[in-house]
């Protein structure tokens, strides 16, 4: 039902031309769809920022991590495991939630925050802050493209770019992505091409750089794109980076294995403007909750190469604070 409604809001907007915003949760259970005109102060967003720490004077914040046990990781890890060797699923990406504690607040980061892709969502049901590196898809003349991002790597270790683009494990996982996001786009759109495989981006992680790799993906859509707007962003959800391939055995696998509710966390949010589109998955995410712990999700993507010890590493240094 709730699908239902997402499209039918999108498809109306825009086939109106109505500039606005729309926050979709990671299983299409929650929404937000609003005309920009009538945005409350408590949401806020920046798209495809060139802007960077903006306020360079902001005090040295603490960070603290109480991530769940490498034993409980373990334990999804090996499922996975037995999932992949079941031959029901190629490429999972597991997530979890971690308890962490610093003296600022939602605002403050949110201010503060040094991210291409940033929204500030709070309303009576929901309070979160994302700001993600991650486009999840554009929409300009006709044409879309996606940005899949899978692969990460301390930008300081010796020649790291080439060790990452050598790495046969991160080159499988990341032509599996590629592979799917070719298959979702052609569901929606012709002539898909891939026009940049495998580059690299440097991320700011805080106390460290990143390097990241991307691919780009485009296709054409109709002249008439802007009333299907809903068609579009439902049938390509969730986003294949941030779940697996096959795409619907594995959200399957992860309801399974992932001991909490994803909610809004790698959902999508993004922009219609009247004439483009463009938006972003909710990737570095932090959560307030009801009685006002905070939560930062993250995770990463398991083949059946992947190392636990390295990915419950990843999980907990891709909790960050990028000022």
């Amino acid at each position: 039902m709730s699908k239902e409604l997402i499209k039918e809001k999108l498809n109306k907007f825009g086939f109106e031309k109505e500039p606005f915003l729309f926050v979709i949760s990671y299983d299409l259970s929650e929404f937000y769809i609003e005309k920009l005109s009538n945005l409350p102060n408590s949401i806020k967003f920046e798209l495809n920022s060139k802007e960077h720490n903006k306020n360079k004077n902001i005090k040295k914040s603490k960070l603290e991590k109480f991530p769940i046990s490498f034993e409980e990781y373990k334990k999804s890890f090996d499922y996975i495991q037995e999932q992949i060797k079941s031959g029901n699923s190629y490429l999972l990406n597991l997530t979890a939630k971690t308890k962490i504690e610093t003296d600022l607040s939602l605002d403050d980061i949110y201010e503060n925050i040094d991210a291409k892709f940033k929204l500030r969502f709070q309303n009576n049901k929901d309070d979160f802050v994302c700001f993600s590196p991650e486009r999840f898809v554009e929409i300009k003349k006709n044409k879309i493209s996606t940005y899949p991002m899978k692969g990460t790597i301390d930008a300081t270790i010796t020649n790291a770019q080439a060790r990452i683009l050598g790495d046969v494990k991160e080159m499988a996982e990341h032509t599996m992505v590629v592979d799917l996001l070719r298959n979702d786009l052609g569901i929606i759109a012709q002539k898909v091409r891939v026009n940049k495989f495998r580059y690299c981006e440097k991320i700011n992680a805080g106390d460290k750089k990143l390097l990241q790799i991307s691919s780009k993906i485009s296709a054409n859509l109709q002249n008439n794109w802007n009333e299907k707007i809903g068609d579009i962003i439902s049938s390509i959800l969730p986003a294949g980076s941030i779940t697996g391939t096959p795409k619907k055995k594995t959200v399957e696998i992860l309801q399974k294995v992932e001991n909490y509710n994803r909610e809004f966390y790698t959902g999508v949010f993004g922009v219609f403007d009247g004439v483009n589109l463009d938006s972003s998955v909710m990737i570095r995410f932090i959560q307030k909750e009801q009685n006002g712990e905070l939560f930062y999700k993250s995770g990463g993507g398991i083949t059946c190469d992947s190392n636990v010890n390295l990915e419950y590493q990843e999980l907990i240094d891709k909790i960050y604070l990028p000022f």
